[in-house]
């Protein structure tokens, strides 16, 4: 019997990814903390009514932890199976301090490293990284470099490189494929997400200031945004998870063909005002206005998204369209789908539970 594990339940991507992965004669098990547990109860009868798929098995446990503070009795079941373990549990924030981000993303991912490596039946390991562990390297980004850049833009992209460093170096001693996506946002038809982070603290801005005259670009940019839909996310990665050629690789899933900043930021602001902004805000007077607190909550934007504004790179994304030829899955364009993705906005942007708290 197959057993597919994930740590990062109930989190968006994994409670995706599990409803896209029930198979009959596959058993799903979720590693959760202990005070996840309602939640992770919720989502898990959630999915068995969406799907009929088999009972969930939540095992508390702490990525931070030695043995991943398992049971021994969810330790003997695990080693009892064929296992496909996922590790996407993560602290995703921009504005994380560098030691809570240290903690759970490097020391948490070597814990989970060590475990992988007690499974006597594992099938694969599917590691989630970032495209950003390039940091502040520019120009083409490779999917077989894992370069140290001279700087990164903050404490998540330095942590998230570290834990990959780690990953990588499991590379020859079990089946394993690491994911680096680009910034994630909704499902590219229904516009769906959890959380209003990453591209919608832009759709919080122009929310915000959408009475005024005029509505102005930020800066002046020739960068292009790499920002992907959750639901290429999903089907390529389960699509790697089970593909022989896709171990011992490295993916970028990531969009092959992104927007300049400036193109996405006016499709925004047409999709949610119907105007076409004019004038620049000069990037010094944002980056001084986000340096507040006040201001950063006045208009729901961590300061480290601007830094992604003007960051000229490109990732290549030669191996995931190698290893996706032939499966049909292609990442939709954003421009064309824009519209799911501010509809879901304005419909949700009063719920305080899809905002994140902007400090």
């Amino acid at each position: 019997m197959r057993e597919i594990v994930f740590t990062g339940f109930p989190g968006f991507i994994a409670s995706q990814l599990i409803r896209k992965s029930v198979y009959s004669n596959t058993g799903i098990s979720v590693i959760i903390l202990p005070s996840e547990r309602p939640k992770a109860e919720r989502e898990a009868v959630k999915i068995q009514q969406e799907t009929g798929c088999r009972p969930i098995r939540i095992m508390d446990g702490d990525i931070t932890k030695t043995g991943l503070g398992l049971s021994q009795e969810n330790v003997q079941h695990l080693h009892s199976k064929k296992v496909v373990f996922w590790h996407l549990a993560a602290i995703y924030d921009l504005a994380v301090p560098r030691d809570i981000a240290w903690k759970v993303n490097v020391e948490g991912t070597q814990h989970v490293n060590d475990f992988i490596l007690t499974l006597p039946n594992l099938e694969r390991y599917m590691y989630f990284s970032t495209a950003y562990v390039a940091g502040a390297r520019e120009g083409v980004l490779y999917e077989n470099e894992l370069i140290r850049p001279e700087k990164f833009k903050n404490f998540y992209e330095e942590t998230k490189f570290e834990a990959e460093l780690l990953v990588e170096g499991l590379k020859q001693a079990v089946p394993l494929t690491i994911i680096r996506p680009g910034i994630v946002r909704g499902h590219s038809e229904t516009g769906e997400t959890v959380k209003f982070d990453g591209p919608y603290f832009f759709l919080n801005m122009i929310d915000r200031v959408r009475k005024l005259p005029l509505i102005p670009y930020l800066g002046r940019s020739t960068a292009y945004i790499n920002v992907v839909p959750v639901d290429y996310i999903i089907n390529a990665s389960v699509y790697l998870s089970s593909l022989p050629d896709a171990a011992g690789e490295t993916v970028h899933l990531t969009d092959p063909r992104p927007h300049p900043v400036e193109e996405v930021y006016r499709k925004m602001v047409v999709e949610m005002t119907g105007k076409i902004p004019k004038t620049r805000l000069p990037h010094k007077l944002a980056e001084v206005s986000l340096a507040l607190p006040p201001v950063r909550k006045l208009l729901g934007v961590e300061a480290e998204t601007l830094d992604y504004l003007t960051w000229s790179a490109s990732f290549d994304t030669s191996t995931a369209q190698r290893l996706l030829t032939g499966s049909g899955i292609e990442c939709a364009d954003f421009l064309k789908s824009m519209p799911s993705m501010v509809r879901f906005y304005e419909l949700h942007k009063k719920d305080k539970n899809y905002h994140i708290a902007i400090r």
